[in-house]
């Protein structure tokens, strides 16, 4: 069970840098547990309210509240952060490194040894061990990057793209270590442009666009309502298998019952609802013409 309390709100977050308005006013909450999608095309703001989250950065207005206070540097100490320019020491061995990192987030020596050497492993790249960070091709460093921000076992996780670099393998495996991961209680900031991900993966999504927060909503109840209420139903008879697309109708069964009434075989019946990606054009344009008028 969910606290009701949201592990992080960001209320009234403004930030400038001279002219550039990166933040206004952006306010929204994000629930314990889970998987929240932080959404927006490049330049809109998403990566300066993570520094702000992390207290890299320090808002003009506003705050952050970290279980309904404001968040200290304690807090953030104990999030793991996964930057979208990834920052390791390219002379180091890659275990040193390794257990450096998590040393800085308060585990022992043994302890992080312990906890990495199954973490190399789940990834394959135990042998990887006792060479030097610059040997490692941009897919294994991102794979250390990813661990090292989780070896700690933080309650929360912010993850800045991080599938980019990865070929569809890699990748497959951070999404399913990220729901095993979610699985086991912890909360997820997910910052992507991968609207197949956010299907997948999210439960509840913010959009940020032009500074400001677009919209904020669960990812089906955003599906559902800008879905045209139609349903997809795949049957077969005598002639061969038939795809019609009908409007649903309040019983949800109707439809479907004047179908099995003429002996047809169905196959399939399901809701049409758009896709992530289609929205987010959608949301995103439909903004931008706010703006300019």
């Amino acid at each position: 069970m969910t606290n009701e309390t949201p592990i992080i709100q960001a209320v009234g977050v403004s930030k400038s840098f001279g002219e550039k308005v990166a933040l206004d006013n952006v306010s929204l909450s994000i629930p314990e547990g889970g998987i929240f999608g932080l959404l927006g095309p490049n330049g809109a703001g998403k990566t300066t309210l993570i520094r702000i989250i992390n207290k890299i950065l320090i808002p003009n207005s506003g705050q952050i509240l970290f279980n309904g206070r404001p968040i200290t540097r304690e807090d953030v100490a104990s999030i793991g952060y996964m930057p979208e320019e990834r920052g390791l020491y390219r002379k180091m061995k890659v275990g040193d490194q390794a257990v450096y990192l998590a040393r800085l987030k308060g585990m022992s020596s043994a302890q992080a040894r312990s906890e990495l050497k199954n973490w190399f492993e789940r990834f394959g790249i135990q042998d990887w061990w006792n060479k030097k960070v610059e040997e490692l091709s941009k897919g294994m460093a991102q794979k250390l990057q990813f661990i090292t921000t989780v070896v700690h076992k933080p309650s929360l996780m912010i993850l800045d793209e991080p599938f980019s670099g990865f070929d569809p393998v890699n990748a497959e495996i951070v999404r399913q270590e990220i729901l095993r991961l979610r699985d086991g209680g912890a909360t997820i900031i997910l910052s992507t442009h991968n609207m197949e991900s956010v299907e997948e993966l999210c439960d509840n999504i913010a959009l940020i666009n032009h500074s400001h927060l677009v919209v904020s909503a669960g990812v089906e109840e955003l599906r559902r309502s800008y879905g045209n209420n139609n349903v997809e139903l795949v049957y077969t008879d005598s002639e061969g298998s038939h795809t019609v697309v009908l409007p649903r109708e309040e019983n949800g069964t109707s439809t479907l019952k004047s179908f099995i009434d003429k002996g047809v075989q169905i196959n399939s019946y399901r809701e049409l609802m758009p896709r992530m990606n289609d929205i987010f054009i959608k949301l995103v344009t439909q903004e931008e013409q706010e703006e300019n008028k």
